[in-house]
């Protein structure tokens, strides 16, 4: 069957959304790292405290990290998970965690503690976003016999499950404010807390309305969360 107009810009809306956060965290590393200027490098120092510039930003780990998370999104993703479980956005997440993990190796040539907070946090925010968005277009997902939540378990518990990871969410974030820094801390506190408000109103009322306000505002949420995290170190 052929997809329907408003199927296409579905797809062509998700592809950048997914596309232009990972080319920004990549660029980040790859434009700036050489001069240890970029908030990604700002980050390692804030946890290393040492003042070394990379000898190089083209580096073995950032190929792999990429190629290993394309891979992991085309091959075990959307290969396999994506029809064949309503976990598919869980587990699945791991892939789109891992663009701060290639900026953050592009940046420094290395790995170490933050990388792995902006990639846990990523992948705890995967779910509640995804699945207000699998509230919004259910019929939609039903329709390409995508197994999402809302359609094999029902509004309900795809929302307490929204509410239930939207919590550790923002707990984590919190957390790593402990390495982060101040400004991102009380950065983390306002967003996570309207993040919080807006996943118990869905809960509350899971009308397709409440679905997209809670949808759209956690793009704004991760991309301000994560300029907090970046200038933090460059302020403070």
């Amino acid at each position: 069957m052929k997809p329907s107009r408003f199927s296409q810009r579905i797809i062509v809306i998700l592809g950048l959304g997914v596309a232009l956060p990972a080319l920004v965290l990549a660029a980040l590393g790859v434009v700036y790292g050489d001069i240890g200027t970029s908030p990604l490098y700002a980050l390692r120092e804030c946890f290393s405290g040492t003042h070394e510039i990379p000898v190089t930003t083209a580096n073995v780990l950032t190929a792999v990290l990429a190629l290993v998370g394309n891979l992991f999104y085309v091959v075990v993703y959307t290969g396999y998970l994506k029809r064949s479980t309503d976990q598919n956005i869980v587990i699945g997440g791991a892939a789109g965690a891992v663009p701060p993990l290639v900026g953050y190796a592009a940046a420094t040539g290395d790995l170490a503690l933050p990388a792995l907070g902006l990639f846990l946090i990523v992948f705890l925010w995967t779910p509640p976003h995804f699945w207000a968005l699998a509230l919004m277009i259910k019929d939609h997902y039903a329709a390409a016999n995508v197994p999402m939540l809302p359609g094999t378990r029902g509004d309900a518990e795809t929302t307490r499950q929204i509410v239930l990871y939207s919590v550790a969410l923002v707990a984590f974030t919190l957390v790593v404010g402990i390495w982060l820094g101040p400004l991102y801390t009380v950065a983390a506190a306002a967003l996570g807390a309207y993040f919080l408000f807006l996943a118990h109103r869905l809960r509350a009322d899971a009308s397709r309305r409440n679905a997209v306000v809670l949808f759209h505002y956690s793009l704004a949420y991760l991309a301000l969360l994560f300029v907090a995290a970046a200038i933090d170190p460059l302020l403070v």
